[in-house]
């Protein structure tokens, strides 16, 4: 299913109130000025209100797009499943650029 291309710029953030950011997008291949972001990028997780712990340090995602690659990886996109480290819960995508999509 189609869905809009992840990017730098966009607003993801953990379940509890973290913000989530690429730890390397693709800077080859950019949307609305900002690198996209692949099934490799990984991100980083800071201000996770979960105590002790088990609060989000880091996330990877585990499905990307089928059919659209940038330098060989699949891109992420607005329906990627993802999995924090270490609380074992999903990012949530709150926002992304609209221009772009990807199956």
């Amino acid at each position: 299913m189609p869905g809009f291309l992840l990017h730098a710029g966009a607003t993801v953030i953990c379940p509890h109130g973290g913000s989530a950011t690429p730890i390397q997008p693709d800077s080859r291949v950019t949307v609305d000025g900002q690198p996209i972001a692949t099934l490799s990028s990984g991100f980083v997780i800071a201000g996770c209100r979960l105590s002790g712990n088990a609060r989000c340090q880091t996330a990877h995602f585990v499905t990307a797009a089928n059919r659209v690659t940038a330098n060989g990886q699949p891109v992420l996109l607005r329906d990627s499943e993802s999995v924090c480290e270490p609380s074992g819960t999903p990012l949530v995508i709150v926002q992304t650029q609209t221009r772009v999509s990807a199956a």
